[in-house]
């Protein structure tokens, strides 16, 4: 479980009662899309076939210039994760983080997921010995991709959620 068990109100929307506006959920999940098309590499290479995934990333973004509803843009989410589940190592966490990507539309929070399972999947594709240091670059590579108007948001929600996200935000 990647969500607290109490919502942060800066990542709820303003019409749901939070301080989120739609133009920094947007950069959220085009943010969490840019996180999972990094490490979509390593589900492609052993799973070629199966296009959920990018369709789930594809979904992301189509959802941030109104294109498509927050619904599908969820179900495609929800594919993607799919896709994940008989899998293991890199490639389930580079389709996890697709999936997380994909529902931002849904839930702003899951932004951390898709960064989450892009840093667990950088860390497995790695040889012995050097994952720790594939995770710190594909944080800092992250860090590097945040808009400034999100940048401190992001930033404190990782320290908030570090520990529930497997410690993957040590950076």
């Amino acid at each position: 479980m990647i969500l607290p068990k109490k919502r942060d109100p800066r990542f709820i929307t303003v019409r749901r009662g939070g301080t989120l506006q739609d133009t920094d959920h947007h950069l959220l999940a085009i943010w969490a899309a840019d996180c999972a098309q990094h490490v979509l590499h390593l589900f492609e290479e052993m799973q070629p076939n199966d296009e959920r995934p990018r369709r789930a990333i594809e979904s992301a973004r189509a959802w941030t210039q109104g294109e498509i509803t927050m619904s599908q843009s969820r179900t495609a989410g929800g594919h993607a994760m799919a896709a994940a589940r008989d899998l293991s190592g890199a490639v389930r966490h580079a389709a996890y983080a697709a999936g997380q990507a994909a529902v931002v539309a849904h839930v702003a929070a899951h932004e951390l997921g898709a960064a989450a399972y892009a840093i667990k999947a950088a860390r497995e594709a790695t040889l012995d010995g050097q994952a720790e240091e594939a995770g710190h670059l594909e944080c800092a590579w992250q860090r590097a991709q945040l808009p400034s108007k999100i940048r401190d948001l992001v930033l404190d929600d990782q320290k908030l959620r570090n520990e529930i996200c497997w410690f993957v935000f040590n950076c």
